[in-house]
């Protein structure tokens, strides 16, 4: 017992010496936010003052006492504000080591600073206007602000970092309680590195684009800059004892939408509306797509939005249950009211939807509403980037899927040709199934899908699938069209097909044994067109 007591009693205090209390702060922000009552906090406590420019301004016109950085130099700012902390007064205080770095300090006449809050100019802000130019988004590089939040963090042993206003309340908290311990030192310190991280990432992003050289035209840069701020964190990830987070690169699709009413939206919700809002996107005409697990399994087109759901919703109304669904046309309230009284839904999403739709959403409180801004039919969102996937040890990029397929150049390679009809249904299974998880099947008819084969280990049988789920709903396969995303390895994918009544196939060819698939074909009496062009969905 006393060897226990007397252990809690040296964690004590070990948790007691590693507490810092502050004499001298430095402030510079270019976010305001939180800064007057940082600064009076600060002041009520004792602790000087410094700061620069705009941020002294701020605070002196609140009526908190500070000294401006020029003055404690005595050295002005340079170059139009260019230079303004880069001085050994300002560096030298925040990195020297207490207990050891003292006689440097008295040397020079320098004074420790304790503390440091610092944001950096708004440069991912300036560069997304479409009025800045060049120079502009150079001047708006931050040069003092990133050195003293990186000063600051790598001597967090000592100094206290505040990179987010949204950290100010608890710092006050731990000074006013006698000091900041080091977990919370080494936590913020963390933060700033991560956040001039993101800072870099994103000035690296803008200028490989501005500039035009080679750089700028690999889609796969010999070193992956990434700024990546965090939208959101999530409930938990694929199953509840993961965690999860939600992070943005690019202004487009989910990044941008807006959640106009339910839930907040899971992870597997989002990687659902993401596979949902992609294949909307892929049609000109009004489309309705419900996904479930990743997989499109209703997929139509119509006249009007309205007309589109109802085909989608009973290409697999068992499936759609507790699925998303996706529009490429503002929504309208009667095609939700109609949606809402079919089925139950996880979440909703359109490039944008009328007071009706969000009126007639607010029966279910709990539907995830979702407005994704513009779409370009046939192309999908503007600004989209590059495909990423983790593996252990490594990420794997790729551009996006953006292949489109030229008409004139399909080639039919049977005797039998497919009519207009099946032409269009050809090409209409041939979009859906760049969607659908490996080994990918489409059965189709008059802009509907009625069965789909999906992630199967053997391509003959996602065509069995793709039959099956089309024989549960009474729809009619004969006559029908079916879209392979990958080429047929053996002639059973078609024999399956034939069995199930289909007329024409479109698919990649490539196969050492296409000829074996083609005589297949015309036995059958079936059309079949090669694209060329493969479609896999991993």
């Amino acid at each position: 017992m006393p060897v226990a007591n007397g252990g809690a009693e040296l964690q004590r205090q070990a948790a007691a010496s590693d507490k810092r209390p502050a004499a001298r702060a430095l402030l510079s922000v270019s976010d305001k936010t939180g800064l007057v009552e940082l600064a009076r906090g600060l002041h009520e406590l004792g602790i000087a003052l410094l700061a620069t420019g705009g941020t002294f301004r701020s605070i002196v016109a609140a009526g908190v006492p500070a000294v401006e950085v020029a003055d404690h130099t005595g050295f002005p700012e340079l170059l139009n504000g260019r230079v303004k902390t880069l001085h050994p007064k300002i560096h030298g205080g925040i990195l020297a080591r207490r207990g050891e770095d003292e006689p440097a300090l008295q040397a020079h006449a320098i004074e420790p600073i304790d503390l440091v809050a610092a944001n950096l100019y708004p440069f991912a802000a300036k560069v997304a206007r479409p009025d800045c130019t060049e120079q502009l988004a150079i001047e708006h590089i931050d040069i003092g602000g990133p050195a003293m939040l990186r000063a600051a963090a790598k001597n967090h042993r000592d100094v206290l970092v505040l990179a987010d206003p949204a950290d100010y309340g608890e710092a006050l908290a731990a000074l006013q309680a006698g000091g900041t311990g080091l977990a919370l030192r080494r936590r913020l310190a963390l933060k700033a590195f991560r956040h001039t991280a993101q800072y870099d990432g994103a000035v690296a992003q803008y200028l490989a684009g501005a500039w035009g050289g080679e750089e700028s035209r690999q889609p796969l840069p010999d070193t992956l800059s990434l700024a990546c701020p965090k939208r959101a964190d999530l409930r938990y990830g694929e199953n509840p004892h993961q965690q999860a987070a939600f992070y943005a690169f690019a202004e487009a699709g989910l990044a941008a939408a807006k959640l106009l009413q339910g839930k907040p939206l899971s992870y597997n919700n989002i990687l659902d509306l993401d596979a949902a809002l992609q294949c909307a996107a892929a049609f000109a005409e009004p489309a309705c797509v419900i996904v479930k697990h990743a997989n499109p399994c209703g997929v139509a087109l119509g006249a009007s939005l309205g007309e589109a759901y109802a085909r989608a919703f009973a290409a697999d109304p068992v499936s759609a249950f507790g699925g998303v669904i996706a529009f490429n046309r503002s929504l309208d309230g009667a095609t939700l009211t109609a949606l809402l009284e079919a089925q139950f839904a996880e979440a909703v999403a359109a490039p944008a939807l009328d007071e009706a739709a969000i009126e007639a959403a607010k029966v279910r409180k709990n539907l995830r509403l979702l407005d994704c801004g513009p779409l370009v039919p046939e192309q999908g969102f503007p600004g989209e980037a590059l495909q990423l996937k983790t593996v252990c040890g490594g990420l794997l990029a790729q551009t996006a899927d953006r292949q489109r397929l030229d008409a004139s150049a399909l080639r039919t390679v049977t005797e039998g040709r497919a009519d207009k009809r099946q032409l269009r249904d050809l090409l209409f299974a041939w979009k859906v199934a760049a969607f659908v998880k490996s080994n990918a099947i489409v059965f189709a008819s008059n802009g509907q899908t009625i069965g789909i084969g999906a992630g199967q280990a053997s391509r003959v049988m996602s065509v069995k699938i793709a039959g099956l789920k089309a024989r549960e709903q009474g729809l009619q396969t004969a006559g029908a069209v079916m879209a392979s995303d990958a080429f047929f390895p053996f002639r059973d994918g078609l024999d399956a097909a034939a069995a199930e009544g289909v007329a024409a196939v479109i698919q990649p060819g490539g196969s050492v044994r296409d000829r074996e698939v083609i005589q297949a074909a015309n036995e059958h009496g079936m059309a079949m067109l090669f694209t060329g062009v493969r479609h896999f969905r991993h």
